[in-house]
């Protein structure tokens, strides 16, 4: 090729590129990368304050981008503000990055610690709109001053006190042969994948003027009231003498879950004075373990209580009930027990012991007609099931139970609005449940107030005060 054609072919090759990298792609397979898909705001403030940080839109592509917005999807009620090429705004229009550019997005959160209304976790997005596409760059603070635990694993016997509340991220594992004692007051919040499993031991110890709390993180409408905003507490194989005192436990997917036996003479786990409340699954699993419960209130869960695969359990004083409203449709009984559970090559069977003295288990008119199932397979184990001086909703009593002195009647709860779901469980005055159980030994009630025995003692977990 002759130096004067080759001028030209060098020149129309510069023309055709510089207009090419000139113009607009508009193609949906174009491609913009973020240098960070999420900016968490990792400072733990003390008083109220502000910090900024960016991240990079880069247009990956050899041609301009037009980026038709740039959206905090919070909008102005939003904690984070942004700043886009100088421009201070939640919404920005047809932005323009030159080919294998880059723009900067300055974002800043005004946090107080201080305001006990605020999530724990304060969450937000920006949208990035280009050619028919949306991508999206997470935004996450900490809007309340506590602890912060993230994937921890507790390997030292250790103690929580009441001065921050805690939340956990990413999970907490109690390894075996340590504990974690939590001493009354503290209140624990989870993030949405953080479940607490325990190897070892936990010990809470609330009482009935400062009660342990375990629920989600989100503090703020609607998600404060939402069933499975976290999984729940597990007490695995290993884990031994766990005693929660004056826990409320809610809005778990599963409320506690406890497998396998103990390893020593004691209960694997005791529930004193308890609530487990709007659980989207069973409130109490029990696999092949013991579990002691007294004074426990178990309310409006999926399942309440269900009990598998045998074990050794005992509920006094006890009230399990559920009522259908806008989260969770009351669809199972209140209390399901079987001595087996599906294994590979079929099921699996062992011995069933379960009592239950002086307790309510009652659910939602219309919709669950047996509020106790219990399910029994096979002749040579154990299936040793009793009630007594208690008040459940049958249609069908089970044949393959024990029972004395058990009523099937309204137990003229307080007040029960599914509509306001608004649930108070204290007995009316003229409630069957008045003075109807037996002396157990309990002194008081959930509610720390002391228990008659003059002509019997209440059902369930609360003694009626004359």
């Amino acid at each position: 090729m002759n130096k004067p054609l080759l001028l030209i072919s060098s020149l129309v090759f510069f023309i055709i590129f510089s207009c090419k990298k000139d113009s607009f792609i508009t193609s949906n397979d174009a491609r913009i990368n973020f240098s960070a898909d999420t900016v968490h705001f990792d400072t733990v403030f003390v008083s109220t304050g502000s910090i900024t940080q960016s991240v990079k839109i880069i247009n990956a592509n050899n041609q301009k981008i037009l980026l038709k917005d740039v959206k905090l999807m919070g909008g102005g009620n939003s904690v984070f503000k942004i700043n886009i090429d100088g421009s201070s705004t939640t919404d920005v229009s047809n932005i323009e990055i030159a080919a294998n550019d880059s723009i900067y997005i300055f974002i800043s959160v005004l946090v107080n610690p201080n305001n006990s209304n605020l999530p724990f976790i304060l969450q937000d997005s920006i949208q990035v709109s280009f050619n028919g596409n949306e991508k999206y760059i997470q935004l996450q603070a900490y809007g309340q001053n506590a602890h912060f635990l993230n994937s921890t694993e507790i390997n030292s016997n250790t103690v929580w006190t009441n001065d921050l509340p805690y939340v956990i991220l990413g999970g907490l594992q109690i390894d075996s042969g340590f504990s974690l004692t939590i001493q009354k007051g503290c209140n624990i919040y989870f993030h949405a994948n953080a479940p607490l499993v325990v190897n070892g031991s936990l010990n809470v110890q609330g009482n009935d003027s400062a009660r342990v709390y375990f629920s989600g993180d989100r503090l703020d409408e609607p998600y404060k009231d939402f069933p499975a905003s976290w999984p729940g507490i597990y007490f695995g194989v290993t884990s031994q003498d766990n005693i929660l005192q004056f826990a409320v436990i809610k809005n778990a997917y599963q409320g506690v879950v406890a497998e396998s036996l103990s390893t020593d003479a004691n209960p694997k786990l005791s529930l004193n004075d308890c609530i487990i409340n709007n659980v989207y699954d069973a409130a109490i699993l029990g696999t092949q373990t013991n579990i002691i419960a007294q004074n426990c209130l178990v309310s409006n869960c999926g399942k309440n209580i269900v009990l598998q695969y045998g074990g050794n359990y005992a509920f006094i004083n006890c009230t399990v009930a559920s009522y259908s409203n806008n989260f969770i449709t009351h669809s199972n009984p209140v209390l399901n027990i079987s001595n087996y559970i599906a294994g590979t090559n079929g099921n699996l069977i062992t011995d069933m012991n379960a009592s239950f003295i002086n307790c309510i288990f009652w659910g939602s008119t219309g919709t669950v007609d047996n509020e106790v199932v219990a399910s029994q397979q096979g002749s040579t184990n154990t299936f040793n099931i009793n009630f007594d001086h208690s008040l459940w909703r049958m249609k069908d009593i089970p044949t393959n139970v024990t029972y004395s002195s058990m009523i099937t009647v309204d137990p003229m709860f307080d007040s029960i609005d599914n509509v306001r779901m608004f649930y108070d469980f204290h007995l009316k005055a003229g409630s069957p449940a008045i003075d109807y159980g037996i002396f157990t030994g309990i002194s008081f009630d959930l509610d720390g107030n002391p228990r008659v025995f003059g002509n019997g003692t209440d059902l369930g977990c609360y003694e009626r005060q004359q």
